[in-house]
């Protein structure tokens, strides 16, 4: 038989690459708006919408691997999909292109960053390509784009521009909080009036407000990154999220975003949207909202320790304070001297409070966050030289700054109550520090801590030893106590009841050159001006070295240089900005690579809008809220869940920012989101534990040998440093992109992380193999299907497969759809002559996961255009449900009957049909029966007494 016409990868190879010049020639893929540059007279606008999203990629020079494509793919299947089913479908894919590892290339290589991103650009196109993703190619874009961050800058200006008003619970424009400050109707904070107050002062009072502001503060520093980090960018272990540097804490001053003034409706929006519940666990948690009591501990006459506590009930319990040695408060009370009868332990050795103060602060910034909160390690301190009062009793009580407490977290200062908090029973145990029970310990160990091996806590027992004049807490529940000790702090100003949050403001600075300039000058004041919107964008300049200059963090003289500051001509500028010609300093920190990544969902809806951030009604169209989706957003949203608190908390907050001031409609920007697994792939190690090439491994007997020498197997990530790559390329070359797609989508469940198996790949090439011989002749080349009407059983298979794939594609279970389309393609195989309208079914239905094969089939068939935009077959309930099912019937646990019965027989009618069959009569033969098991309609189970 001629090879001619036989579905090789050849073959395949061919048929692919002329349908993917069919669809770029034709536009098949484009989507139009309801108005504006992308709008066009199709009807399509007019139907249902989709907006469908994957996280987009940062463009890596290795090119795609085979773990890359899984999202991609399934989104483009769900998008061909929706798109057969009557919807008008927005699906895309951009570049996030700013950020670290283009620069480090650059310091390496002198490259540009630009010249390296686009050639890696370039390359991930081709591939995606090669994939054939159904992308409109037209929205596409790099977050690299002087008109992408154009409108990065120009958003950044809005937040900068803007001010949270906690009375109407939305951001508003800093115009008019100005209006309020000049007006008289805000006070300004030290009561004069605001003409009285000199521009500087003015800029100072409104940075306060901003939603983008400068200020100094204690930051995460990454030498080995040569840049800030923001919190969500530090791992547990406090080292990068990138590169795995170790970080360490500096004071610097940075751009931020005040994040936390949407912390409760960042938790509260949570339940709009439809997301995985871990993903949302994990920014609550994140976010940390908790109730509690703020208490005003005072150390001198003008000053006061606040702390923020959740356990207020225990207040007459603390019996000392502790600082983060980061609290700025410590330099303004640490004494010339120590008091008299400090204790030496409590010292350090050292001859005054400020030496003590200045050694342990240096002690404690070499430490990451997780070695100073570590519960295992010795509780380390030294006294500040001050005494607070406790403002419940009048006790006076020393002040220690200590590093398990970080400034981080709440205010940087706690109230120590030793019975009741293991961290502080131990610092108390190390510096011979008071105890106090103040909650009726219920296990017996009395209320004395001196015989105590541990501090004691419970919710539900009663208070006691917590009596002063005026207040009393003995004898109530934890729950009645925290309300009375809350109005007693209010009526004396001493504190108050309050909610804290673990969030803190997102830090927005980097020191890098390769990511968008801030649209931000200075003038000789230091005061910040924003850029009007006319000098936007402002591109990055041309530097001749890449590299940031680190600093000393413990030398308060030092700061990084960064490679902007290096472009004099760049940074020192002339401009008008409304009142003249005037010098000023441009900002020289680049924003964050998140930067571009928080709004690009509206970019995709407008790309070429130059006069507004997106055409409101497009954006209400695509996006807006509707039935189900009270806050609007993408319809489907795909990606990692590493990006829980990272991307996702950013892009929530800005949309928040934008819907506040009017700009967009949708008050979140990602109503359904999905987390896929990965795509693990087989690591061999050598004896010394090192990978070696997965390609040059084999399997020899139960074990594996790379050159002869035994290795041991394991599954990982993919990766060039495991060296288990497996390029698409190397699949498309053997198989064809069609199998590759195929094949990521039958390993399993979407959702769960699964091996690559290079020798499994073929199982899904003879799928295509297959549905390619039961339309065409291989011999020949010529449709081989007959107009005959199918049989019934054909009819009952096709139905059964069209609702079963319809359901699976709508939920996301490509692997499952995969299945029922192989279970009918299998029994059209068995015909003799298959009848067309099996084979187009065929063929429809497996349009989304295979669409080259699809389209040539379809072609083949007779079809004019593209499969693309047909109608996804519509099941006729008729035949998807058995006009009769098989019920066994089993005596002693034999098959005795098989029945032929209706699929909604009653257990009644099946008991008495099945105790009537002539093989149970015969097999009970007079016996009486003690039970019958009925599971209708498949199974009876007749139990002889």
């Amino acid at each position: 038989m001629s090879e001619t016409h036989r579905y090789d990868a050849a073959l395949a190879a061919d048929i692919e690459a002329r349908w993917q010049d069919y669809w770029e020639r034709h536009g098949t893929y484009e989507t139009p708006n309801p108005t504006g540059d992308l709008a066009d007279d199709s009807g399509r606008a007019a139907r249902p919408k989709k907006f469908i999203m994957d996280m987009f990629p940062y463009p890596s020079g290795a090119g795609l691997h085979v773990g890359h494509p899984l999202g991609y793919i399934a989104t483009d299947v769900y998008a061909r999909f929706q798109r057969m089913s009557g919807h008008n479908v927005l699906h895309t894919l951009g570049f996030d292109a700013f950020g670290l590892p283009a620069e480090q290339y650059a310091v390496q290589t002198g490259t540009h960053p630009r010249v390296s991103t686009e050639a890696n650009i370039r390359t991930y196109r081709t591939q995606l390509r090669r994939l054939g993703l159904g992308y409109d190619t037209r929205r596409s874009f790099a977050t690299i784009d002087p008109d992408y961050y154009r409108w990065t800058q120009w958003i950044f200006l809005r937040v900068f521009n803007a001010w949270y008003d906690e009375e109407a619970g939305l951001a508003r424009p800093i115009d008019e909080l100005v209006e309020l400050f000049a007006s008289g109707e805000r006070p300004t904070p030290d009561g004069r009036a605001w003409a009285e107050l000199s521009p500087a002062e003015r800029a100072d009072v409104l940075s306060a407000h901003r939603l983008a502001y400068a200020a100094d503060a204690p930051v995460n520093w990454c030498p080995g990154l040569g840049t800030v980090l923001a919190n969500e960018e530090v791992t547990a272990e406090g080292r990068s999220e990138r590169g795995n540097f170790p970080v360490f804490k500096a004071r610097l001053r940075q751009w931020n975003m005040r994040i936390t003034a949407y912390a409760d409706r960042l938790i509260d929006d949570l339940d709009t949207v439809d997301w995985p519940e871990a993903i949302k666990i994990q920014q609550r948690n994140w976010i940390g909202r908790s109730h509690g009591a703020r208490v005003d501990f005072p150390v001198a006459d003008d000053a006061s320790v606040t702390v923020f506590t959740t356990r207020q009930d225990t207040l007459f319990g603390a019996t000392y304070l502790v600082l983060a040695p980061e609290h700025p408060l410590v330099e303004e009370v640490v004494p010339a001297a120590w008091p008299e009868g400090t204790p030496g332990e409590w010292t350090g050795g050292h001859a005054t409070p400020a030496e003590a103060v200045a050694a342990y602060r240096k002690q404690a910034a070499a430490k990451s966050d997780v070695e100073r909160q570590a519960e295992a390690k010795e509780k380390t301190g030294v006294f500040t030289g001050v005494h607070a009062t406790n403002p419940v009793n009048g006790e006076r009580i020393p002040v220690f700054i200590a590093d398990y407490v970080l400034l981080g977290y709440g205010t940087g200062a706690i109230m120590a109550v030793p019975a009741h908090d293991s961290r502080d029973f131990a610092f108390a145990r190390a510096f011979g520090l008071p105890m106090r029970c103040v909650v009726e310990p219920t296990d017996g160990r009395g209320t004395d801590p001196a015989t105590w091996d541990g501090s004691f806590t419970s919710g539900e027992a009663h208070l006691i030893n917590s009596s002063a004049p005026g207040v009393s807490l003995d004898g109530l529940g934890v729950a009645e106590a925290k309300e009375r000790i809350n109005a007693w702090l209010g009526e004396r100003g001493a504190g108050e009841g309050t909610v804290t949050y673990r969030l803190r403001d997102w830090l927005f600075s980097r020191q890098r050159y390769w990511g968008e300039p801030f649209p931000i000058v200075y003038d000789e004041d230091g005061v910040a001006h924003a850029l009007p919107d006319t000098m936007l964008p402002l591109e990055l300049p041309e530097v001749d070295d890449y590299s940031p200059r680190t600093f000393d963090p413990e030398d308060a003289d030092t700061q990084p240089e960064t490679p902007l500051s290096r472009n004099h001509d760049w940074v020192h500028v002339e401009l008008d900005l409304g009142d003249g010609p005037r010098k000023y300093r441009r900002e020289t920190n680049t924003m964050p690579n998140w930067a571009g990544s928080c709004w690009y969902q509206l970019r995709y809806l407008d790309p070429f809008n130059d006069r507004a951030l997106v055409d409101p009604e497009i954006e209400r169209y695509w996006m807006g809220p509707r039935e189900g989706m009270s806050t609007g957003g993408v319809d489907l949203y795909v990606g990692g869940a590493e990006h829980a608190v990272l991307h996702l908390l950013y892009a929530r907050f800005w949309q928040k920012v934008l819907f506040d001031l009017g700009h967009v409609s949708s008050a979140e920007p990602y109503h359904k989101l999905f987390n896929q697994g990965m795509i693990q792939a087989y690591v061999y190690r050598d004896s010394r534990g090192f990978p070696v090439p997965a390609a040059e491994v084999e399997e020899v007997g139960d074990g594996w040998v790379h050159r002869g020498e035994p290795v041991r197997r394991e599954l990982g990530k993919i990766g060039k440093s495991l060296k288990n790559v497996v390029s698409p390329d190397e699949v498309f070359a053997s198989y064809g992109a069609d199998t590759l797609r195929l094949y990521e989508m039958a390993m399993g469940p979407l959702d769960v992380s699964r091996p690559w198996e290079t020798r499994a790949v073929v199982g899904q090439f003879r799928l295509l193999q297959r549905l390619w011989r039961n339309v065409l002749d291989e011999t020949t080349g010529e449709v081989s299907v007959v107009d005959d009407a199918p049989d019934d059983a054909t009819l009952r298979a096709m139905h059964k497969a069209i609702h079963g794939v319809a359901q699976d594609l709508e939920q996301l279970r490509f692997n499952t759809a995969i299945a029922k389309i192989t279970e009918l393609n299998n029994h059209v195989t068995k015909i003799d002559r298959v009848p067309r309208a099996a084979a187009e079914t065929l063929v429809r239905l497996i349009a989304p996961l295979a669409p080259h094969i699809a389209e040539e089939l379809w072609s083949r068939l007779g079809h004019e255009g593209s499969v693309v935009h047909t109608s996804f077959p519509v099941a006729d309930p008729a035949y998807v449900t058995d006009e009769t099912v098989t019920c066994v019937v089993q005596v002693k646990g034999k098959v005795r009957a098989r029945l032929d019965v209706a699929p909604d027989i009653s257990d009644t009618e099946l008991e008495e049909l099945a105790l009537a069959a002539p093989g149970v009569v015969e097999a009970l033969g007079g016996a009486a029966i003690r039970k019958v098991i009925v599971r209708a309609p498949k199974l009876v189970n007749v139990v002889p007494g």
